[in-house]
């Protein structure tokens, strides 16, 4: 019970540490499989160039390279974040279409203002 509790506590304390850290919690494995499913292998050795990614690539024989290699994995990073923001501005994009405005703009509040008051 009281170990349960100890890690609660230090998974809740990462999470605290680290919240608009949007890696956090996510594994190399994750990653590189995300990018796969949306970009597929072809796309993905076209936006960067590791021979793993191009020559017979696979999942397994990625991540032993990226794990050796820090400037790779820094790339995979963040393409892996670049694609997270794409899906945000799509979900931006297709929310407001749905709510009657544009992309770029924003309703007005329904809020009057308030009156100054003079004395």
């Amino acid at each position: 019970m009281l170990a349960a509790v100890r890690q609660m506590r230090h998974d809740r304390s990462l999470t605290e540490s680290q919240p608009r850290n949007p890696l956090h919690g996510v594994t190399l494995e994750m990653m590189v499989t995300e990018l796969v499913a949306h970009f597929g292998w072809t796309e993905l050795a076209t936006r960067i160039r590791i021979r793993c990614f191009s020559s017979d690539p696979s999942v397994s024989s990625s991540l032993k390279f990226l794990r050796k290699t820090p400037w790779a994995r820094e790339k995979v990073e963040g393409l892996y974040q670049f694609m997270l923001r794409e899906r945000v501005r799509r979900a931006r994009q297709t929310g407001s279409a749905t709510s009657g405005t544009s992309a770029g703009h924003r309703r007005r509040s329904t809020c009057t203002p308030r009156k100054k008051s003079v004395s």
